[in-house]
């Protein structure tokens, strides 16, 4: 293997345990949830899911999975207000 290969390896191993280097700007996912599969969307900092839940809510469990899946990746103004877990 080239040498230039190795180092080009090394700091892609580097950058993949830096997930904050990267910033979505938009995607589309499709997210098979326990009835069904979703289509969940992300464009500049606004979330849509093909979900009945999400278009009464306007955030839903797949949008706030990815983003618990992404968090790092995200741009502030798409970071959705998740309540944290109650405790006992």
């Amino acid at each position: 293997m080239q040498s230039s290969l190795i180092g080009k390896i090394q700091k892609a191993n580097v950058y993949a345990r830096e997930p904050e280097r990267v910033r979505f700007s938009q995607f589309t996912a499709t997210f098979r949830g326990e009835h069904d599969s979703y289509t969940v969307r992300f464009d500049g900092s606004r979330w849509s899911c093909t979900c009945t839940f999400f278009s009464a809510w306007g955030l839903c469990s797949h949008t706030m999975a990815i983003e618990k899946m992404l968090a790092a990746m995200l741009p502030q103004e798409a970071r959705q207000s998740i309540p944290a877990p109650a405790t006992v």
